[in-house]
């Protein structure tokens, strides 16, 4: 194992860390390195509904003997634990015949405190398990779980109907089928907590007591934190995991994408401790004991954060998009099954102006297939039906603008127009109609008022 045997004794725990949560322990934590009195590594695990603690020491040498065993024994019969307790100790290198000897009677014996082995060899074992790469020291992401990215109660393109479900003019159901894709983008999940104590002569000036929880997008190039909304889907949805099976997936799917995480867990986990340490980093004021104020900038060590859980996933990004005549509309989102966080919404959205948002009024033009808000629809004066501004042809009829399909509702209608008594003309305009008819009254009655009438 070369890279393991360069190695220091600090570096080698943090691997040991990431080692034992992936094999499903809980709690993984380190002690503290200034005095761990023989316990480098503490954990728990549940066995038949009981949970144990675990205390764990690690040895970087090329042997372990018999006094590391016993001088753990004594580090588990003191160490604080509600329920039972046992033992580890893993090395790089080998055990002992001694050493061997003691962990074994201590089995033997039913001792309370009984302590296992593992050495270079039984690393090889779980490096193989867990994706450990014994030539960087890293674990490699072994991920074959998604989100699902349809409901399966439902279709792949139900989401798109009930979209169009609130644009005017158009029958959801009338709808041609859409191009559907579906890329399964690597995220992570991080559970992590920060406790850290800063201190000065005057006492304790700051503490930080928190957990965090956080879903990073996992591709190439530098992680980034998920947003609010797409982290809350995850995290909700993580127990929903599904096998990516990629043959099913390409026979509800035109196309199927599935990308590689970019890191390795070990390089997600220090990213996610670097954030941590830049978050809760802050300036703080006090009073010393001569009444003056100072400040000190209290950024927590590494050690000082603990991540409880790295857990990858596949998280289905699909994007649908619906040709109608034309014009093209996208509709994307994150999924999980039935929940799902709406990244592009091209059906919600004037193709004139650009205003979008699903709280806005769309009408769809039959007549060139485009969606316009209420600015940039209009009604055909012929049919009577709404048409888009953008393909509408227009002429003026009793100074007010009236909007056509195309040439020949235009030319039809002034024959219409032609053959109208003079008052239906009028009305034609409404609002100058109503107007001329006011003015006219007006005059009538000053002119009535002028010669003594009224």
């Amino acid at each position: 194992m070369p890279v393991l045997d360069d190695l220091s004794g600090f570096e080698f725990e943090d691997v040991m860390e990431d080692v034992f949560r992936n094999l499903g322990y809980e709690n993984v934590r380190q002690a503290e390195r200034t005095a761990d009195e023989g316990r480098d590594i503490l954990m728990e695990e549940v066995v038949d509904g009981t949970r144990r603690g675990i205390v764990v020491e690690c040895k970087h040498t090329g042997s372990v003997g018999r006094p590391v065993v016993q001088k753990l024994h004594s580090a588990i019969a003191t160490f604080e634990f509600d329920g039972p307790k046992r033992g580890m100790v893993v090395t790089t290198g080998r055990f002992t015949d001694p050493a061997v000897e003691y962990a074994e009677r201590l089995q033997r014996n039913d001792d309370p405190y009984p302590i296992e082995l593992l050495d270079g060899v039984d690393l090889r074992e779980i490096a193989d398990e867990i994706g450990l790469d014994l030539y960087n020291g890293r674990i490699e992401i072994l991920c074959d779980e998604t989100l699902r990215p349809y409901d399966p109660a439902t279709s792949v393109t139900a989401p798109v109907k009930e979209a169009f479900q609130d644009i005017e003019n158009i029958d959801s159901s009338d709808l041609p089928q859409p191009n559907s894709q579906v890329a399964f983008r690597p995220v992570v999940a991080v559970t992590a907590d920060t406790n850290a104590v800063f201190e000065t002569s005057v006492g304790v000036i700051h503490r930080i007591n928190d957990r965090s929880q956080f879903v990073v997008h996992a591709e190439r190039g530098h992680p980034r934190t998920a947003s609010s909304e797409v982290s809350n889907l995850v995290s909700e949805n993580l127990h929903a995991a599904v096998d990516l099976d990629v043959d099913q997936f390409e026979n509800v799917f035109d196309a199927v994408e599935e990308r590689r995480f970019g890191q390795t867990q070990t390089e997600y986990k220090e990213w996610a401790v670097e954030r941590l340490q830049d978050y809760h980093t802050t300036t703080v004021s006090y009073t010393g004991d001569n009444n003056v104020t100072y400040t000190k900038t209290c950024e927590p060590n590494r050690s000082d954060i603990s991540v409880q859980s790295i857990e990858p996933v596949y998280l289905p990004l699909v994007r649908h998009t619906t040709d109608l005549q034309e014009y093209s509309y996208p509709y994307e989102y994150f999924a999980a099954g039935p929940s799902r966080v709406t990244s592009e919404d091209g059906i919600h959205q004037c193709v004139h102006c650009g205003t979008n948002g699903a709280n806005n009024a769309y009408t769809y033009c039959a007549n060139c297939g485009s969606i316009n808000c209420d600015s940039h629809i209009k009604t055909e004066r012929l049919e009577g039906t709404p048409v888009c501004t953008g393909c509408a042809v227009t002429e003026r009829f009793v100074f007010k603008t009236k909007y056509f399909y195309d040439e020949e509702n235009r030319d039809a209608f002034r024959e219409q127009y032609e053959a109208m008594p003079f008052h239906e003309k009028a009305m034609e305009n409404t609002p100058l109609t109503v107007g001329a008819v006011v003015v006219t009254l007006l005059l009538v009655v000053s002119l009535l008022v002028s010669v003594g009438v009224l």
